[in-house]
């Protein structure tokens, strides 16, 4: 699990897959709001109160994103624009999920030579396309995966180098442009 303070009411968590089964939490628990859910979000902000220094009371908005085979990244404002009535509801605090699924996979390399080695590999699935940026000396691999290929797709891809916790529009607008488009053939036409 990894935290970070994106402003002074807001953060992100992203909690990986095997975080969640560590925990013995499903996504469906989070979609069904169940009471191992409501536990483990209630430990999630008291850790990220102690981490990031952040007065956590009253409402709060939360946004899941599921990022399927990786795992969660979860935006959390506290006193956002909610009715804090709506919310508190005996001593739990009431929340309202958004979930939505990405289609894209965004992996971080801290060399060139990983995300060489990545695109021999897909090249070997019939894998193609994707997009490479450079950001804060790490590279970083955006890839549309269809849902059949997703599960077999990000396992090559954590061979390699490590998911990212940054949203593709963070580094679409923040990021060095690479290779916009068809990264894995062109990767491989210049280092085969």
């Amino acid at each position: 699990m990894r935290l970070e303070r994106l402003t002074s009411n807001k953060i992100k968590i992203f909690i990986t897959s095997d975080d969640l089964f560590e925990r013995g939490l499903s996504k469906d628990d989070i979609l069904k709001d169940t009471l191992k859910w409501r536990q483990l979000f209630q430990d999630l902000l008291d850790e990220a109160s102690l981490e990031l220094d952040l007065d956590i009371q009253g409402a709060v908005a939360v946004e899941v994103f599921s990022l399927q085979a990786q795992g969660m990244v979860m935006i959390i404002t506290v006193n956002g624009n909610v009715e804090e009535e709506e919310y508190l509801y005996d001593g739990f605090i009431e929340m309202q999920v958004t979930v939505e699924g990405y289609e894209k996979f965004l992996f971080e390399f801290e060399g060139i030579e990983e995300v060489i080695q990545l695109a021999r590999r897909l090249s070997l699935l019939s894998a193609g396309g994707g997009s490479l940026y450079s950001m804060r000396g790490k590279y970083y691999l955006l890839f549309d995966v269809s849902p059949n290929d997703a599960e077999r797709h990000a396992s090559i891809m954590a061979e390699y180098g490590n998911a990212s916790i940054l949203s593709p529009h963070f580094l679409e607008e923040y990021g060095n442009p690479i290779m916009k488009e068809n990264a894995v053939e062109t990767i491989l036409k210049y280092f085969r």
